[in-house]
């Protein structure tokens, strides 16, 4: 699936991933009224407003973008619904063609990550027959467990063709804590990032690794020592405008052929309309402020990367 990343990139030529992350917060009213009427203010109610709005934002932004990101968290929150309005909007998204990253960020060991694995990447036996749960393209993993915890996810990798993004370096103010703690000498994400490396080097795509990695937008001199270590590795930029990062800061994210990173913005895009940039659209063209933040994105990631 990293090919179909690449040449979904190549062809849009805005290497961007939409965070479909929906609050309900950022559901216009019209939507949730529309909701509750069928629903009423319950679990499925909120589920469906989610959906609706999720199906209009990819409607109005999927010829520009090669990838969307829903994050699970926002619908785990409306229970059994929420999860059913996930699995729609995978769907939904793959129906027009683009790559779906599922920001679930598991890591467990043995038979859990086996399981985690095969719910979102992979295929599960039931009787004589076979399903596939949530069947995203790729999925966020967690390292903090090892070897233990990755493997099982690139062993379904290997079978369904699939990838996976390992959190590496985090945009998260207090990512440090761990992440920056000083093993023998040297910060603790460049072992992981070397490990993240070694990892790929076993489950090679066309131009890149099917094991890419999380680096957040907001530490972009660690950006540029960790895509030296992993020069094969596609990286996860996470941290883009609403978080503070700028289309200057990912230049070293990328590599010379101007592929290597794709940059995640989510309440930038999602909840564009609520931005003072995009008030003039209203609550009711929402999407439409959508589409204009994605084309803003895409215009302010390109003149960044002539400089490469």
């Amino acid at each position: 699936m990293i090919n179909q990343l690449v040449a979904n990139i190549k062809k849009t030529g805005a290497p961007i991933v939409v965070g479909l992350d929906p609050m309900l917060g950022y559901v216009p009213q019209h939507i949730q009224k529309r909701a509750y009427e069928e629903y009423g203010e319950t679990l499925e109610g909120a589920a469906e407003a989610v959906w609706q709005f999720n199906k209009e934002i990819v409607d109005t932004t999927y010829d520009l973008i090669p990838a969307v990101k829903p994050q699970i968290a926002m619908y785990e929150q409306f229970g059994l619904p929420g999860l059913a309005a996930f699995k729609k909007t995978v769907d939904y998204c793959k129906e027009k063609g683009l790559v779906v990253i599922g920001d679930v960020k598991r890591g467990d060991i043995g038979s859990t990550s086996e399981a985690y694995a095969v719910a979102h990447l992979g295929r599960v036996q039931v009787g004589s027959k076979t399903y596939v749960p949530f069947d995203e393209d790729f999925a966020t993993v967690n390292p903090y467990l090892g070897s233990d915890g990755v493997n099982p996810f690139l062993k379904v990798c290997r079978e369904e063709q699939k990838g996976i993004f390992v959190l590496v370096k985090t945009s998260n103010p207090s990512s440090g804590e761990f992440q920056d703690q000083q093993v023998g000498g040297r910060p603790l994400y460049e072992l992981v990032g070397e490990k993240v490396a070694a990892w790929g080097r076993e489950l090679m795509g066309e131009e890149y690794s099917y094991v890419g990695a999380v680096v957040g937008a907001t530490y972009p001199e660690m950006g540029k020592i960790l895509r030296k270590i992993m020069p094969k590795t596609y990286i996860l930029v996470p941290g883009y405008g609403a978080q503070g990062g700028k289309g200057k800061d990912l230049v070293h994210f990328f590599n010379e052929d101007g592929l290597g990173a794709i940059v995640n913005s989510s309440r930038g895009i999602i909840a564009a309309y609520k931005q003072e940039k995009y008030a003039k659209f209203g609550e009711s063209a929402f999407a439409e402020a959508s589409r204009a933040a994605v084309e803003d994105m895409a215009a302010d990631i390109r003149e960044a990367l002539k400089e490469l």
